[in-house]
């Protein structure tokens, strides 16, 4: 019978993060009986795999990659499967000398020619001695080895069968590098974080001691994606570090399965778990006949949300729904973080909840200034937009509203969040103007994000580059998207909100929303809807684009990409369902199955 990892080491002292290389942190977790499961899409127990396991079957294979001819500090590119092979091959990778380069699955890229194509370029752009895959995507693996031209690619066990003879260790140092991350925003053009073991071990100690506190009887669940910062990082390379034990499903079976995830943690005891917004509110739909009473959710103390902006009203209803479970809405942890810094920048204070801050719409708008206001739980009336504080930045870093001058704004002032501190990454691996792009004259980082403070504490407000500018008014365009959603018909996620003109005066605001109708009436009736939700929301008018099913980009961590999104639209790769009917009558039949179907 295969048995869980124990939640709590019996005569090994807890240490959290107080290590200066990830080698350095495995070798002590190893010395006691925590570690790693794994479940099946049924949410059966596979495999239970202590961080001593981990750490001898790494021992193991790292001198088989250094007999291979892999040179010391070569970049070995891994398919980041939720799986222990993953876990085995990045370890042995910090023991060989070799830095490893995690790579996405085909989750949310657009087909087996692009997912190809994207591996390729990853493994170009890192410039990759060698690939690893397991048996069911060794060949798009290789596909893509071809255009990248890399030689040495093979399956675990294609490695693992390969001789050790005159290999040996030589384990990755505290001035080393640690790993290669992919940022999850670069659609187009990947760019690799070059992180260091400096970094990621400054950025866990961060996390551990400070963000989640973490203690004896802690126990983390997690279905994100390791290939995403906020998986790799928070629920892998966090946990080794602080000899914490993790329950794993895979992103794909909690995106079918939701329920599994508040099962799993119900069942094993999880304490501390993370998810965007999304993953929240995808339980909360799903939820609709299940019991709550079945789950026990009372010493999950930790929910933490990241990844994306923070949405309020869907945690409330999640809390809601799941009080029954025990669930307490105080374990909301909203946080702040970016692959360039590693993981984390901020977090709020443990067991407070969600800390909101109402502010007025206009001035905001208008003047770039969050004028607070007295406002209602759910801050929906028009005059008040409602953000959710991220908290206060990680000991030893430092983070900044600027203008776009560089000049440094005031509390509630809305600008460039920049940031600064140990966690930062070296710079974006091969892409020095890339890196020059995001650095400031004085080494601060500019997270391409806007946001203000609000004493002392971070609130993020978007996206610069999404920023929708029209007659001198600044438009988030996940108001519009959200306040869209709550039509009939529209799913979270269907939605794109974009401006289109030849200047800030000059543009004209564009939404495109994923059309599931056949019925020419009924899409009628959702254009008008569309348009005057939006009028309502932001006061502009707005052209709206029905889109056939899976038309809109999202990034390997599931995020909307807007600038796709847009890039689409004006290529003509988007159009509306009802020019596609006008221009080719054949298709129709094809259409109405696309638009008919999930």
């Amino acid at each position: 019978m295969t048995r869980s990892t124990i939640t709590t080491n019996e005569t090994l002292p807890l240490r959290v993060g107080e290590f200066e290389t990830l080698a350095e942190g495995l070798d002590y977790a190893a010395r006691g009986q925590t570690g790693c499961n794994f479940f099946s899409e049924r949410g059966v127990l596979n495999r239970g795999m202590t961080y001593r396991e981990i750490r001898e079957e790494a021992l193991d294979l790292a001198p088989r990659l250094v007999a291979s001819g892999l040179e010391r500090g070569s970049r070995v590119a891994l398919i980041a499967e939720t799986r222990p092979e993953f876990f085995v091959f990045f370890f042995a990778c910090q023991y060989a000398g070799i830095v490893p380069v995690p790579l996405p699955l085909s989750v949310n890229l657009g087909g087996r020619e692009a997912y190809v194509a994207r591996l390729g370029a990853m493994m170009k752009r890192a410039a990759v001695s060698a690939a690893v895959a397991s048996e069911d995507l060794i060949d798009m693996l290789r596909e893509a080895a071809v255009e990248a031209n890399v030689a040495r690619v093979g399956s675990h066990a294609e490695f693992r069968e390969m001789s050790a003879k005159n290999g040996f260790l030589r384990p990755l140092e505290r001035q080393d590098p640690c790993y290669i991350q992919f940022s999850s925003g670069s659609t187009s053009m990947p760019r690799g974080v070059l992180v260091t073991q400096k970094a990621i071990t400054s950025n866990a100690r961060g996390i551990g001691q400070h963000g989640l506190a973490l203690q004896p009887g802690d126990r983390a669940t997690s279905w994100l994606p390791l290939y995403h910062d906020m998986g790799l990082v928070g629920f892998f390379l966090t946990p080794a570090l602080s000899q914490i034990s993790i329950d794993y499903l895979a992103t794909t079976t909690f995106a079918r399965r939701p329920m599994l995830w508040l099962r799993i943690l119900s069942e094993y005891g999880g304490t501390i778990s993370f998810s965007p917004t999304f993953g929240y509110d995808l339980c909360l739909r799903r939820s609709t006949n299940v019991d709550p009473a079945q789950f026990e959710l009372s010493q999950w103390r930790v929910a933490g949300i990241g990844g994306e902006m923070v949405r309020a009203s869907v945690l409330q209803g999640f809390a809601e729904r799941f009080a029954e479970s025990g669930f307490d809405p105080k374990a909301f942890l909203p946080s702040y973080g970016l692959a360039e810094s590693t993981l984390a920048v901020s977090f709020t204070r443990l067991n407070t909840g969600l800390q909101l801050d109402h502010v007025d719409r206009e001035s905001a708008a208008l003047r770039g200034v969050a004028v607070p206001v007295s406002h209602g739980r759910d801050g929906a009336a028009a005059s008040v937009r409602t953000f959710v504080k991220c908290g206060r930045v990680l000991p030893g870093h430092a983070v900044e509203i600027r203008d776009t001058d560089d000049q440094r704004l005031p509390e509630r002032s809305i600008g460039r969040v920049c940031v600064q501190g140990p966690s930062l990454m070296q710079g974006y691996y091969r892409d020095l103007e890339a890196t020059r792009a995001v650095i400031t004259p004085d080494g601060w980082l500019d997270t391409g994000d806007l946001g203000y403070l609000v004493d002392g504490e971070l609130v993020i407000t978007g996206r610069s580059k999404d920023l929708i500018i029209s007659n001198g008014r600044n438009i988030w365009p996940q108001d519009l998207e959200w306040a869209v959603e709550k039509l009939d018909g529209v799913r979270a996620g269907d939605i794109a909100a974009f401006a289109l003109g030849d200047d800030e005066d000059n543009e004209r605001v564009v939404l495109v929303v994923e059309c599931r109708t056949p019925d020419p009436e009924a899409r009628e009736t959702m254009r008008r809807d569309v348009a005057a939700i939006v009028q309502k929301t932001a006061g502009v008018g707005c052209d709206v684009v029905l889109a056939p099913p899976r038309s809109l980009t999202f990034t390997s961590s599931g995020k909307l990409s807007r600038a796709a999104a847009k890039a689409d639209y004006v290529a003509g790769r988007i159009r509306d369902v009802n020019e596609d009917l006008q221009d080719s009558q054949q298709d129709a039949p094809v259409l109405a199955m696309a638009v008919g179907s999930d």
